[in-house]
């Protein structure tokens, strides 16, 4: 709980320190990489940062978690913490880390804000840090309890046992650890982390969802060749696993992590909607071989939007655990009219006309303006915001609007 003083501090000066966080952030990372270059070799995602989303969803995520502490002071924003958490456990944040981004950060405000930071605000700040990491340390380290690794200690290296073209721009590859001993215990919908070295010696990293049933030995990641697009970089993971990874070659996977995946036990009665948009497919197809694995009865309705069929990664496994389940059934859309998919919707994704399962729990993914959309069209619709669960490629610009 923030203490009394520090609420009055904050609520104060939050409108000054939301608006200039921008700013700051952009200090905190110039400051940071160039005192701690090695942060950028496998921590952070060198296409996230020219392209200003980590900046963003550092901001989003300070704001949101101080007003949510002024809004509600006797609880804890939990949906943003556990989200971050996770994030942070894929890439293998540990706790010294932090006291790195308290120095680098603080002195980024003080050089953005300047005289207004008085001692006052400097201490209520402070305490607003020091709940946000003391609460991320705390679930961090019970993930990584979970997952059965030491803090930081996340990564395996796995062999490409399966290489296979979905489209002309995406790559599915199916691994095995390469050290013989059994995969780590996965849900569907979670992602894993891969690390790969980059042509000058550089570590990055990129997150991939699991596409794939995470009951057996093998695993899936369906990988989207992502073009730089307003000036941002095209991606260097996917264009390095696309061009230069066959099978029999390794790569560095994470434990699987992610808070947004089918609930245990997953035979539940509960009807599920798995809504999704572009490559924002592939963890649905993870959560419904699960179910088709399960031999699930619950209700399934599957909502998919696309360019085209032939843009549609996984289109006709989608279809096929479709067709096993007892109780599901799929509605497509792509942009343009499409004669081999008889059924299919023409235009961008519309729910009016779709039926929805009551009491259902909503799976939601793709691009963001696509996310925001469908969400506030399955608010409208009457779902409750605690029954639509998110998954976002990439640094979380949502954070801030999750609320509601």
């Amino acid at each position: 709980m923030l203490s009394a003083e520090s609420a009055t501090v904050v609520r104060a000066t939050l409108p000054a320190v939301a608006g200039a966080l921008d700013e700051i952030t952009t200090r905190f990372y110039g400051a940071m990489f160039r005192d701690r270059p090695d942060l950028l070799d496998g921590m952070f995602n060198r296409g996230n940062q020219a392209g200003g989303t980590q900046r963003r969803a550092l901001a989003g995520a300070i704001a949101g978690f101080a007003s949510a502490l002024l809004e509600h002071p006797d609880a804890r924003p939990d949906t943003l913490l556990d989200r971050i958490a996770h994030k942070h456990a894929a890439v293998g944040v540990t706790e010294d880390q932090y006291t790195i981004v308290h120095k680098y950060l603080f002195g980024a405000i003080a050089e953005v804000l300047g005289d207004a930071v008085t001692p006052d605000v400097a201490a209520a700040w402070d305490e607003v840090y020091c709940l946000m990491a003391g609460a991320l340390i705390s679930r961090e380290a019970r993930l990584y309890q979970d997952a059965g690794v030491e803090p930081g200690r996340i990564w395996r290296r796995w062999t490409v046992v399966g290489r296979r073209a979905e489209t002309p721009d995406v790559v599915s590859f199916v691994l095995r650890p390469a050290d013989g001993r059994p995969a780590p215990r996965a849900r569907a919908g979670q992602y894993v982390s891969v690390r790969v070295r980059m042509g000058d010696g550089v570590h990055q990293l990129r997150q991939y969802s699991l596409s794939c049933d995470p009951g057996g030995e093998l695993r899936r990641i369906t990988v989207k060749r992502v073009a730089g697009t307003g000036g941002a970089p095209d991606g260097e993971v996917s264009a390095l696993l696309h061009d230069q990874v066959r099978e029999g070659d390794e790569l560095v996977l994470s434990a699987p992590f992610g808070d947004v995946f089918l609930d245990d036990p997953a035979d539940a009665a509960a009807p599920v909607v798995l809504v999704s948009a572009g490559i924002g497919g592939t963890p649905m197809v993870g959560i419904l071989a699960r179910l088709a694995a399960l031999g699930s009865p619950r209700p399934v309705l599957v909502l998919h939007a696309d360019r085209s069929p032939a843009a549609h990664a996984l289109r006709a496994e989608t279809r096929e655990l479709v067709a096993r389940l007892p109780d599901a059934r799929a509605v497509f859309w792509y942009e343009g009219s499409c004669p081999e998919e008889a059924d299919a919707r023409e235009g961008l994704m519309s729910l009016d006309g779709i039926e929805l399962p009551e009491d259902a729990t909503v799976f939601l993914c793709g691009p963001l303006p696509f996310m925001r959309g469908v969400r506030a069209e399955l608010l409208r619709a009457g779902v409750p915001a605690r029954r639509v669960r998110y998954e976002v490629f990439g640094p979380d610009l949502w954070l801030p609007d999750t609320a509601a």
